[in-house]
């Protein structure tokens, strides 16, 4: 970790995001921060980014496969600070026929897009609990589709839908906040493995920015009102033909 995670303000509420140093997982630490949040960003890679040397960002570099290592930083930082909410964005991608995968890239798509996320929530749930505090999980408009040649990425995501659903269900008494954005095509690098990417026109993608403004209106809503699930679309649906990189 490049900085410290001793309390900054026990009264300041603390937000812990996955995938943060990059595409939309920055753009969305770049929305909490400036409503007010201390962010706890996990990456891979932060030496680029000089944002996390501003006050009030704190940069984790953390392989979140190493399950010991990720709940132990997780830990370190819900006793140190008051965790109001907690984005599971971390994902990965890999597409094609299914029979072009192999098992450790499954492996990965289940391990990040499922795996993790559902760590993550059973560790910080009884903080989030007793802060009232929310729990959002970025998925994907595959969760309610058919995903040929993706169909181990569109599972994993069907996944993490369900276990939003039924998260919100067992949660809501206590007070937690518990809600999934549904992103398509957005202009990031998680389809650096496709044989595909956005189209040119800017009407057939959405931007990071535009993902993390759906976490802001989340968070934007009065203590009651909960927006348990927001999908995102871009105006038109165009992909265009690239070199199979799987």
């Amino acid at each position: 970790m490049e900085k410290s995670m001793e309390t900054i303000n026990k009264e300041k509420a603390a937000a812990i995001v996955t995938g943060a140093s990059s595409g939309i997982g920055l753009e969305i630490s770049r929305t909490l921060h400036r409503l007010g949040y201390e962010v706890f960003g996990f990456g891979r890679d932060f030496t680029q980014k000089q944002l996390w040397e501003e006050e009030g960002y704190h940069p984790i570099t953390c392989d979140l496969l190493h399950t010991e290592s990720m709940c132990g930083y997780v830990r370190q930082i819900a006793a140190c600070n008051k965790v109001q909410v907690l984005v599971n964005n971390a994902g990965v991608g890999y597409y094609g026929l299914h029979e072009e995968l192999n098992p450790k890239k499954i492996q990965e798509l289940v391990r990040t897009n499922l795996e993790v996320p559902m760590i993550l929530t059973q560790q910080l749930l009884r903080d989030l609990k007793k802060h009232a505090g929310y729990i959002i999980n970025i998925a994907s408009v595959t969760a309610n589709e058919s995903n040929p040649h993706g169909c181990a990425y569109g599972a994993t995501k069907a996944g993490l839908a369900s276990f939003t659903h039924s998260l919100f269900d067992e949660a809501r008494k206590y007070g937690v906040k518990v809600s999934a954005v549904y992103p398509d095509m957005t202009k990031t690098n998680l389809y650096r493995s496709a044989d595909f990417r956005e189209g040119d026109e800017p009407s057939s993608y959405l931007l990071p920015k535009e993902v993390a403004g759906a976490v802001e209106f989340i968070l934007s809503q009065r203590d009651g009102a909960v927006a348990a699930d927001l999908v995102l679309k871009p105006q038109i649906h165009r992909i265009r033909k690239v070199k199979n990189k799987i």
